[in-house]
């Protein structure tokens, strides 16, 4: 992985600084292998024994692809492990509805580590300039999680964790690429309210996962598995109902209740 240094990205976009971290970050930095085993706990045994032989099977075949997703957490300088801040937020994109692939999802800005990449870090920054326009020279990334494979798409991706007091402005670069792209504030994911279980289209309700429903997107798949899986290893959970089950067409269709990203979505 990536090697550790002192700047944000205007030097080597593969240098880390998790001494750039808060101090409610510091749990996340400082036991990046939490994050996946508390993804690996709300996976399904059933499923998780079918990710597991999909990754071996595209290691040994070749067809395992590099990928790096940008997890962005903005909020202020001061704070405790295991609170989360009033106004810490993420950031989030949806991806277009007219793409061929994941199209309408919520994702974090990432995609496909290129040739030229400089390791996950370089990614997750190339990319999220590619779709949020944003200033990586005000972000300071913190660690490199341990990777996770994402089938059907044989993506190998690493969430690189990143921190920055002010982000500046994000936009939408190309819309024929990406819907929106917003910083959601924590506390609209951490709010039981919003938080659902959802299957997707042809599979059994038992391979039902984490999402979030908010007032703009849906946050499932990948996605709500990693958010999920940061507000567990952060301490920053609250207990919620995860017998509220949902098909995705189903739970796709609750989207534009009235409210703000804090208050519950029904």
């Amino acid at each position: 992985m990536a090697g550790t240094g002192d700047s944000g990205a205007d030097g080597n976009p593969g240098n880390l600084s998790p001494a750039a971290a808060p101090p409610w970050l510091t749990p996340l930095v400082e036991h990046p292998g939490a994050v996946k085993s508390a993804y690996r706990r709300r996976v399904p045994a059933e499923v998780l024994a079918t990710l597991t032989a999909a990754n071996t099977a595209a290691a040994l075949t070749g067809t395992r692809r590099d990928a790096a997703v940008l997890v962005l957490f903005s909020g202020p300088s001061a704070g405790s492990p295991g609170t989360l801040p009033d106004d810490v937020d993420v950031l989030v994109t949806v991806r277009a509805s007219t793409l061929r692939h994941h199209a309408g999802q919520a994702a974090f800005p990432g995609g496909a580590t290129d040739p030229g990449d400089d390791g996950p870090v370089h990614t997750a920054l190339r990319e999220a300039v590619e779709e949020t326009g944003i200033d990586t020279s005000r972000l300071h990334p913190l660690v490199a999680l341990e990777p996770i494979f994402v089938p059907p798409s044989g993506f190998h991706v690493v969430p690189v964790l990143a921190y920055s007091p002010d982000p500046g402005p994000v936009v939408v670069v190309d819309s024929s690429e990406t819907a929106l792209v917003a910083r959601v504030p924590v506390r609209a994911f951490v709010n039981p309210e919003n938080r659902i279980m959802v299957y997707s289209r042809g599979l059994p309700r038992r391979f039902a996962g984490p999402a979030f429903l908010l007032n703009e997107m849906l946050v499932w798949g990948f996605t709500g598995q990693i958010i999920s899986a940061l507000l567990d290893a952060a301490g920053w959970a609250t207990p919620w109902d995860t017998d509220n089950v949902r098909d995705l067409n189903d739970a796709m269709a609750l989207l534009g209740a009235q409210g703000s990203y804090g208050d519950p979505q029904r």
